[in-house]
């Protein structure tokens, strides 16, 4: 018996340190996508930066390159988060998400080839890419455009569908509530209608022959109304 308690406390311990070492992993990994994300968007900034400051403080095939990449990542980046934030609404938009994707194989090769002749001594080679390079560039980020302010007029569309179809219901509820008639001006200026259990609760009328009634309460162990119960005839005594 003793040696079946001792196994079950090993197993429980067991399990407590086996889920403690799960919890940690789940809390390291998830730490560590964190810093990467931090890491890598510290990076993009900076080469942002980078980029930005070479296109405006050099000329020549250096600035050409500098601007070249500058325009194909910020339209690449801003057509990926439009379509990142519409498809959570819109579920039509993941198949442009996949069209994105490849449209994306082909700027990252752009953007290596780019980042590759910013290396090259050969100035006059690199001037001789240039024509090929910023046409590859305009159709990349032309298509990414594309699909970015497709994107954002359908959610506009949507947008103003829906506020129309407010609008038509709401003028139906204001015109409702405006209308009336003269027989609802005077049933409102008679007053409410008096209850049918009222009538019936009013005292009775005298018999003809009989002289003047005495001007008493009712009684209320005879008075009835709607809501009460039938009394349970009293036994003899």
């Amino acid at each position: 018996m003793e040696a079946a308690i001792v196994t079950i406390l090993a197993l429980l311990f067991l399990s407590f340190v086996a889920l403690g070492v799960y919890a940690t992993v789940k809390v390291a990994k998830a730490a560590k996508r964190g810093v990467d994300r931090t890491l890598d968007q510290a990076r993009r900034t900076v080469e942002d930066t980078t980029l930005r400051a070479k296109s405006l403080g050099q000329v020549g095939v250096a600035a050409e390159l500098a601007r070249l990449r500058l325009s194909l990542r910020n339209s690449m980046r801003a057509t990926q988060d439009a379509l990142q934030a519409g498809a959570v609404e819109d579920a039509s938009l993941r198949e442009s998400l996949d069209l994105f994707g490849r449209l994306s194989a082909h700027g990252r090769e752009l953007d290596e080839d780019l980042k590759r002749l910013e290396r090259e001594p050969d100035k006059a080679y690199v001037a001789g890419q240039l024509p090929a390079l910023a046409e590859r560039t305009e159709r990349i980020t032309g298509s990414a455009d594309a699909l970015r302010q497709a994107a954002r007029d359908r959610a506009q569309r949507f947008a103003e569908d829906d506020l129309e179809t407010l609008s038509a219901q709401i003028d139906v509820e204001t015109g409702a509530l405006r209308h009336w008639t003269a027989s609802d001006r005077d049933t409102a200026a008679a007053g409410p209608a008096q209850p049918a259990w009222y009538e019936s609760a009013a005292a009775p009328e005298p018999r003809s022959g009989e002289g003047p009634q005495a001007i008493t309460a009712p009684d209320p162990r005879t008075t009835a109304y709607p809501w009460e119960k039938k009394a349970r005839p009293e036994s003899a005594g």
